[in-house]
């Protein structure tokens, strides 16, 4: 799993689809979440099963600061590139976008090719439900059992996630998750709640 960015993004909610039939090819656009390269070919790798008779499976994605593209057979820049550019256009990332096409007889041409894959993988990424991610920073908390008390009150004060706790001979140990914002008011108020007896660290 790709660490996630600590600062916040937009994704898709959920998977989406998108078709057009452009002189007489039929594109059909479909884009979904994608933390890892690995998810967005695995995307592909599905379409591919699902499609085995498509002239052409074209996709691209970005993730963070990795992105690739294929053109899948079409001439050199014309579907991956602005398929590319229809994520990034949109403002969106950790998304994979593959347009399958069947064609249908009548050649497009360069200029044509990038309108059709850019512009069905745009509307498809339009109309998509979206997410915004705001990752969580892990920190491990160790409290002395008397202190237990104020650690139950600050994770119900701050917006955390709670992992399983594990008890020591002196106290809790346990994995909570903030917002990178918060990380540092929470382990400043669990030391002066516990008097400097617990301790929040990365």
């Amino acid at each position: 799993m790709t660490e996630l960015p600590t600062a916040p993004f937009t994704t898709l909610a959920e998977g989406h689809c998108h078709s057009a039939v452009i002189e007489n090819s039929e594109f059909l656009a479909f884009a979904g979440r994608a933390d890892t390269p690995e998810e967005a070919l695995a995307q592909l790798a599905a379409l591919r099963e699902r499609y085995p008779d498509a002239t052409h499976h074209c996709w691209a994605y970005r993730i963070g600061p990795l992105y690739r593209f294929s053109d899948d057979g079409e001439p050199g820049g014309t579907a991956g590139a602005p398929i590319l550019r229809a994520i990034e256009g949109q403002g969106l990332n950790h998304v994979m976008v593959v347009v399958v096409r069947y064609y249908g007889g009548v050649k497009l041409g360069t200029g044509g090719l990038v309108r059709a894959y850019g512009g069905t993988a745009a509307e498809c990424l339009r109309t998509a439900p979206r997410l915004e991610v705001r990752p969580r920073q892990p920190l491990t908390v160790r409290v002395p059992f008397e202190h237990l008390s104020v650690l139950y009150h600050l994770l119900g004060t701050f917006d955390t996630v709670r992992g399983e706790e594990a008890y020591t001979a002196s106290g809790v140990e346990l994995r909570v998750e903030v917002y990178p914002e918060d990380a540092a008011a929470f382990a400043a108020a669990l030391r002066d709640g516990t008097r400097g007896a617990g301790e929040a660290a990365s």
